[in-house]
């Protein structure tokens, strides 16, 4: 039985849902008043000055805007769009929810009462200090007529922070199988629009006496390197000790529809004028797609993918499982056969596929089977902005390769070729909706079934209210027919992976997940002996196609 959108809102939440919240259209120009009640004691700064007029932005700073009163009817309030890649990801949320997010595991200690309940005060009070260096999870998205441009971020005045980070009922059995369970059940559940894109979950009654975390924000809030940087900032003991003003937070007016019209019509305005210069120079517009032609090439282009058990159309349901491995191990392969950490992440998935077809009894040998790459376009000094940087690149994995050693080197001069390609902005790719539906066709005909994402985590444990932070597993979304996908992440010596999967077309995805965790085995073997093999599978496969809704009291 799937779970209703409401089955996880305890009794006494309905106070709280979006049916009470306010319309989205923009306050009428000079009434901006903030009406927002700070969590768990914490009031938000008043806007000062005595005058009558709404708060504006005045200056930037590394954690925000600073704001002060803007007399009536002066001033302009800035508009910060989406941007075209954030807005690509909105064409397929419709069928496909476009979330992303992160497990954690963490000591229970700080973060449980002297009755073992968790204290979700305590974890919203060192998440609301986190916030002021994150203020685009105070912010809703909202879209306008397209006349007046395209969606654009706002303060949310009516941001409840008791909303977003929530408790779920205990785990029955502490195990990851229950942890994974209850991960999907809540995954099931579409985000507020209305609301910040983001919530944090704590989910009571793991091992050892131990809590787990779901993070989970829309997509267009942050590609993964972001996402992972606004994670190490709300779960950082350093946000709890920052001054007093930490504390304190007033929402900016949203801009009128004049202001809007303005900035739609500035926008237009510069593409217009990009046009006129690319006719103006030819040879240079000419070099341009040209490039953009070499970095999407092999995305559209060349023979598709074999047909396999993989492929199908993603459906509402997933099935989850978990690889543990030592970063060790991982660093040691890559290190001896002069290959890169992603490269065995890729000779991993490989071995896991291979495993799974074979188990189904599909012929395997000689087959290449591709896997969808994200590729950063985020310059070091931009790990942390938010929204999404990012292109994609394909690459062959020779899950027929029966010697795993041949098989990580052939992935390896794949990757290799590929990275010497350009790699575009899949916002600029897709920006031309007649454009970007035709290319849209031409990488569904790819049959690329697969998805990969390597994320560099800190070299040290994180802490969140002060309870160390052991474990971090990044989920990733599908979508299309991409119905594998696989998150790895470098985290205090570890190397971990969720896979995630469609409940109905990989049932069996523990057998994917036990296949990379004995490749991996298989590579440290034979290329580092000297290391011990330690990598484990965590957890079997879990959904909801079968699960009954919950209604125990989540708070």
């Amino acid at each position: 039985m799937a779970v209703e959108p409401g089955a996880l809102t305890g009794a006494h939440d309905g106070d709280r849902q979006s049916r009470g919240r306010p319309a989205v259209e923009s306050p009428p120009d000079g009434a901006f008043q903030s009406h927002v009640t700070g969590a768990h004691g914490l009031k938000p700064r008043d806007g000062g000055g005595g005058g009558t007029g709404p708060l504006v932005p005045v200056g930037r700073w590394p954690s925000g805007w600073t704001l002060e009163v803007r007399p009536l009817g002066g001033g302009v309030v800035p508009v910060e769009r989406l941007s075209a890649d954030d807005s690509l990801l909105l064409l397929s949320d419709g069928r496909w929810p476009q979330d992303v997010g992160v497990v954690a595991v963490v000591e229970g200690g700080t973060l449980r009462d002297g009755s073992g309940r968790p204290r979700v005060e305590a974890a919203r009070k060192a998440v609301w200090h986190g916030l002021d260096a994150v203020p685009r999870l105070r912010q809703v998205l909202r879209v306008p007529p397209r006349v007046l441009g395209g969606p654009y971020w706002v303060d949310d005045p009516s941001f409840d922070l008791d909303h977003h980070v929530r408790v779920a009922p205990p785990l029955a059995s502490g195990d990851d199988a229950d942890l994974l369970t209850a991960i999907e059940r809540i995954r099931s559940r579409r985000l507020d629009m209305r609301r910040p894109l983001w919530e944090l979950w704590l989910l009571p009654g793991f091992r050892d006496g131990r809590l787990a975390l779901f993070v989970r924000m829309h997509h267009v809030v942050a590609d993964g390197v972001a996402g992972l940087a606004t994670l190490a900032t709300l779960l950082s003991d350093e946000a709890s000790e920052r001054p007093a003003r930490a504390g304190e937070w007033s929402p900016r007016p949203a801009p009128s529809r004049g202001e809007l019209l303005h900035d739609s019509l500035r926008s237009r305005s510069r593409a217009l004028h990009g046009a006129m210069q690319a006719a103006a120079h030819p040879r240079a517009s000419y070099a341009s797609a040209t490039q953009l032609w070499h970095g999407i090439r092999g995305l559209v282009t060349g023979a598709p993918g074999p047909v396999t058990s993989l492929g199908g159309l993603v459906g509402p349901h997933r099935r989850l499982a978990v690889v543990r491995a030592q970063l060790e191990d991982v660093a040691a392969v890559a290190h001896n056969a002069h290959v890169t950490v992603n490269d065995v992440l890729l000779a991993m998935i490989a071995g896991g596929v291979s495993a799974l077809l074979r188990s189904r009894g599909e012929p395997v040998d000689g087959l290449v089977v591709p896997v969808l790459v994200p590729v950063s376009l985020r310059r070091p000094d931009h790990q942390a902005g938010l929204g999404n940087r990012i292109s994609q690149m394909a690459v062959g994995l020779p899950v027929g390769e029966a010697d795993p050693v041949a098989r990580l080197r052939r992935i390896s001069a794949g990757t290799t070729s590929a990275k010497a390609l350009p790699h575009p902005s899949m916002g600029a790719v897709f920006s031309n909706r007649l454009l970007g539906a035709l290319l849209l066709r031409l990488v569904i005909r790819k049959r690329i079934n697969l998805l990969s994402a390597d994320i560099v985590g800190p070299s040290r444990p994180l802490s969140f209210a002060g309870a160390t932070v052991r474990d971090v597993f990044p989920l990733v979304n599908l979508l299309g027919d991409v119905t594998l996908g696989v998150g790895a992440i470098s985290y205090a010596g570890r190397f971990e992976l969720l896979v995630v999967a469609d409940a109905d077309l990989h049932p069996d995805v523990a057998v994917l997940a036990s296949g990379a965790a004995a490749e991996l085995a298989s590579l440290v073997a034979r290329v580092a002996p000297h290391c011990r093999a330690r990598s484990r599978q965590g957890a079997e496969p879990v959904g909801v196609p079968h699960l009954q809704p919950t209604h125990k009291g989540i708070e």
